[in-house]
């Protein structure tokens, strides 16, 4: 029996609890709506078919007045540690073609999204996924989400073969046991699938501390799952590739001297939602909690899934994650309660040595012989377009050398077990399709930058993300440039909503969509992902970048320590600081026009921009946007290229590895001495 009923409160539950109350281990209404004849499914069956792995979307640059919403649906696969089989990979690019929008998209929790999909083919669409080595079961809704892993396919360095091996139990432990899956997208029948370790499935049904629920369907999550969603991910000592602080929970493998697994360190807490002008939502990096030897870490992982299902909140939304338990109760409230689940006392956390972030692109040795090459993916969005047939390419080195994929939690792709005598027709293959593998030839700038869809589809966004940061680096990296830092580089990342689904609160340089073409920027995350960025300015319109921007990169070069990066340099410098330069700041040099693809054609005057106060509690783990006050506006004028001129532009800036900015000021003092 457990020893606290999830909705025992005095406030009444959020309306999501009794949807999956009455929803039957996620069966209805889903089961019934999928059978009728219509583009969308009703409200309370979208909730649950996020537990399936699938958002109902609308395209909303399809939208037209008087007529129904472009309904489409977004399907999102559970891949542990990343691992995309060949047979999969091959399945899901036919997916994106009969169904989707004819792109896949590597997401930040290291799994594949197919966008475009028509209710009338999602049965199908599931049921191809399911019968080619997949899974979408978990990939979205109020439980465990897909468990990360670090990418890189090490076979001499064990710590990274016991981390994939644990985020694929652990993501079997916690994996909802309804039937529901199965009876709607394979009319009841079974996916085959290797054998469950009977280790992880002994440990799902051992009780004797009130971890499970002996008369449910769902021996651990019960009649209403988690409160909200729940992120787990496996690393190594000193491996950040995963953005361990961000999680609910995270696991560290500890080896002894003969490299054989001995357990695990714990952080909790970690978790980066929040929601504009609510204070009470905030950024939180996860706290060290304990350590836990091997044999007891699948009992760990349930007594602290068990505290979270039993104490989060379930009467609001945006309170719900296990950050906010923890940030309420405090660390050594929730080590105890764990420890009532766990039924022994929590052994000390072990030291660790520093986090550095890798991102495991290029080529590399595997250390068995073969080779693994990672490439970077810009924004994950595996897609054709004109020269550059990046969606090609990869399917065709998949069926040629039918190689396993891992996905990166930086949405690139890692292909290994390559034999070294394929490397050649490999690079061969990705050059002749227009996709760069060699890193000197990929601007560091687009190489660490990561943004979320956004617009058109995610009903959350507020502006636009990935369609927008290409040309916001390009415009970056002319203003490093321009003053001569054209050698600097740093982590940013861009959301079009506060969400932070592309973790832009850990960034050197963060932009959270606040209203349409507008942002927060947040300044002073680190370069390894290991400390949480601070808000600097509450809403800077698109126009505005360059003018908020240059003093702080003026201001960095003048005053940064030997070989300091930006985002350190603004955490030391601190915000009151860089706000006096900026106000006291006059550019040396007249800034030439620059050159945009605006679609009126009109001279604009950049908006106003605010900046925010800083609010920082608990040792700057935890952070929310205070009160706004207005900056002082300048003006910039801006001028429209036709589109071909535009394109053609772009495709030699990319081809020449030269700001379009560049291109565009040598041209025009060209033609302007021959007048």
């Amino acid at each position: 029996m457990v020893k606290s009923a999830p909705l025992t409160t005095s406030r009444k539950p959020s309306k999501v609890e009794a949807i999956k109350e009455r929803s039957n281990s996620l069966r209805e209404p889903v089961a019934t709506e999928i059978l009728q004849d219509t583009t969308h499914f009703s409200e309370d069956a979208i909730q649950i078919l996020k537990f399936h792995g699938s958002y109902q979307q609308d395209n909303r640059d399809n939208r037209v007045k008087g007529q129904e919403k472009d309904y489409q649906f977004m399907l999102r696969t559970k891949n542990p540690g990343g691992l995309v089989p060949p047979q999969l990979y091959l399945t899901l690019d036919k997916l994106a073609d009969e169904y989707g929008n004819h792109t896949l998209r590597v997401t930040t929790r290291q799994g594949f999204q197919v966008h475009g999909i028509l209710k009338k083919n999602l049965k199908a669409a599931f049921a191809a996924i399911i019968k080619n080595m997949g899974s979408t079961l978990g990939a979205c809704g109020d439980l465990n989400r897909n468990v990360m892993a670090p990418p890189a396919p090490f076979k001499n360095k064990p710590e990274y073969q016991y981390a994939w091996e644990y985020a694929d139990n652990i993501a079997s432990l916690l994996t909802p046991q309804t039937g529901a899956y199965y009876e709607i997208w394979l009319d009841g029948e079974m996916a085959i699938s290797a054998e469950e370790n009977p280790e992880v499935k002994a440990a799902r049904e051992k009780n004797g501390t009130g971890t499970i629920f002996h008369d449910k369907e769902e021996p651990l999550y019960g009649t209403y799952y988690m409160p909200r969603k729940f992120k787990v991910c496996v690393t190594v000592p000193g491996d950040n590739s995963i953005d361990l602080y961000s999680q609910d929970l995270t696991l560290v493998v500890i080896t002894n001297d003969k490299e054989e697994l001995e357990g695990f360190d714990v952080f909790a807490g970690g978790g980066l939602g929040r929601t504009h002008n609510k204070e009470e939502t905030f950024a939180r990096v996860a706290d060290p909690i304990c350590y836990v030897e091997k044999d007891d870490v699948y009992d760990l992982v349930k007594a602290i899934v068990a505290t979270q299902r039993d104490y989060g909140d379930r009467t609001d939304r945006r309170h719900a994650r296990l950050k906010y338990l923890i940030h309420d109760w405090g660390v050594d409230k929730f080590r105890s309660q764990v420890e009532e689940y766990f039924g022994k006392s929590l052994a000390p956390f072990k030291p660790l040595p520093e986090f550095k972030y890798h991102d495991f692109l290029g080529w590399n040795e595997q250390g068995d012989g073969k080779l693994f090459l990672g490439i970077s993916i810009d924004n994950g969005r595996i897609k054709d377009e004109g020269d550059f047939q990046l969606k090609t390419a990869l399917r065709e080195i998949v069926e040629k050398y039918n190689l396993p994929i891992r996905l990166t939690p930086h949405q690139n792709v890692v292909f290994y077990d390559i034999q070294p005598k394929n490397k050649q027709a490999i690079q061969k293959i990705l050059s002749s399709h227009g996709v760069i593998f060699e890193l000197e030839k990929i601007d560091p700038l687009v190489r660490y930058a990561m943004a979320c869809p956004a617009l058109p589809t995610c009903g959350l966004a507020i502006t636009e993300s990935e369609r927008a940061i290409p040309g916001i680096l390009e415009r970056i990296r002319a203003l490093l440039d321009k003053v001569s830092l054209q050698n600097e580089h740093f982590v940013v990342r861009m959301t079009g909503c506060p969400n932070g689904c592309a973790r832009p609160y850990m960034a050197e340089l963060g932009f959270v969509g606040s209203a349409p073409e507008s942002y927060q920027v947040w300044l002073g995350g680190s370069p390894n992902q290991t400390r949480l960025a601070l808000p600097y300015m509450e809403r800077l319109h698109d126009n505005d970048i360059e003018t908020q921007l240059e003093p702080i990169f003026v201001y960095f070069k003048q005053q940064r320590q030997t070989e300091e990066t930006f985002g350190d340099f603004c955490d030391r410098i601190g915000f009151d600081a860089i706000r006096e330069f900026a106000a006291n700041y006059e550019s040396q040099t007249v800034a030439p026009p620059e050159i945009t693809d605006d679609a009126d054609g009109l001279v604009e005057t950049m908006a106003d921009s605010t900046t925010a106060g800083i609010t920082e509690e608990s040792e700057r783990q935890e952070v929310a946007i205070a009160n706004t006050t207005i900056a002082t506006s300048k003006n910039r004028h801006r001028v429209t290229l036709q589109d071909e001129v535009y394109d053609r532009l772009k495709e030699i800036s990319s081809r020449q590895n030269k700001p379009m900015t560049n291109l565009v000021n040598e041209a025009l003092l060209d033609y302007l001495k021959n007048l």
